[in-house]
């Protein structure tokens, strides 16, 4: 029998006509090709998901004939065995830089992002006031805040800003820049990089990023997608959890953009990964997503479903050849 690996080399140098470790060192260097793998691996995932689940499914695909259905903008189309009913299934990731976004490597900045999303978070008890428990949960985990990380980072950009405009009087901002003046920008996004890596060694982001184009074909009003473009999001959240896991929500039961309610926001913050005081992740999430493909399911309504002969299937894959000879 062929190994793994194997298998591995021979497609490598099939298709890319390299080496393994030509090919390895090809990928490290590459953060956007390590992005379209990594985004190749969220689909297949997806696919053996919703086949467990026993839903017959097809791949859209990208590039239509003529003009693309205002209906069809997602990765697969779905139905339960015996049902006429056909859905379209997106995937998407989470945003990679939701922490360090926010500014949550300063001590102020994580209090009031965790007192705006306490309505997300497992451990707030919600008819006390919330502002102590959020301090004192960060006191008790994350304890370098008192002291080590105690003043406020600024991006390089932001010290040079305010260094050509310093004003008169000392101000606890003025301070803390007068202790970045002089620093390169690494050394600056070298500080900010290691108070974000302890902050999510506690609690990390689960944030949408919801980015489309605008086209008259695709019948969008802003750069967002409409809520009837598909019918369940799945979100991939691996960039923060040890392991591939899915999220799905049902679009119209999301927040409409406050610019068109027939679309979507860009941004949602789904909720939180806690790690308990065993180092296990925690999920804390809004009652808009599921964990469960069924009961994401159960949210679709049959008026809403596609017609068959509108669909048009992806039926291309790469041949490389027999990889067990």
């Amino acid at each position: 029998m062929v190994s793994i690996f194997e298998k591995l080399k021979r497609f490598i140098q099939r298709v890319f006509k390299t080496s393994v470790e030509i090919f390895l060192e090809a990928l490290k260097l590459s953060p956007n090709a390590q992005g379209y793998v990594l985004g190749s691996i969220t689909e297949l995932l997806l696919k053996k998901k919703l086949e467990e689940y026993g839903f017959e499914l097809k791949r859209i695909k990208e590039k239509w004939e003529g003009r693309k259905h205002p209906n069809h903008h997602g990765d697969f189309y779905f139905r339960k065995p015996g049902s006429s009913n056909w859905f379209v299934l997106e995937s998407k990731g989470v945003k990679s830089n939701s922490e360090k976004w926010h500014k949550l490597y300063n001590r102020a900045k994580l209090v009031k992002f965790l007192i705006a999303h306490a309505d997300k978070i497992h451990w707030v008890r919600r008819e006390e006031d919330i502002e102590p428990q959020v301090t004192a949960w960060i006191n008790a985990n994350l304890p370098r805040f008192q002291d080590q990380y105690a003043s406020n980072l600024y991006e390089y950009e932001e010290v040079q800003e305010y260094l050509r405009n310093r004003p008169k009087r000392e101000t606890p901002k003025s301070t803390a820049v007068a202790a970045l003046q002089g620093l390169a920008r690494e050394q600056i996004s070298g500080m900010i990089d290691e108070r974000l890596a302890y902050v999510m060694s506690k609690v990390k982001v689960l944030e949408t990023h919801f980015v489309s184009g605008t086209s008259e074909v695709s019948e969008r009003t802003q750069a967002t997608p409409r809520k009837d473009e598909f019918s369940i999001v799945a979100i991939d959240i691996v960039l923060r959890y040890p392991e591939h896991k899915f999220l799905l929500a049902n679009p119209k039961q999301l927040e409409s953009s406050g610019d068109d309610p027939n679309h979507l926001q860009q941004n949602y913050i789904m909720g939180f990964v806690f790690s308990n005081e065993q180092g296990s992740p925690v999920l804390s999430i809004t009652e808009e997503w599921y964990e469960d493909l069924m009961e994401a399911y159960e949210t679709l309504n049959s008026e809403d479903s596609i017609r068959e002969e509108d669909t048009q299937v992806d039926n291309r894959y790469m041949i490389a050849g027999d990889l067990d000879e």
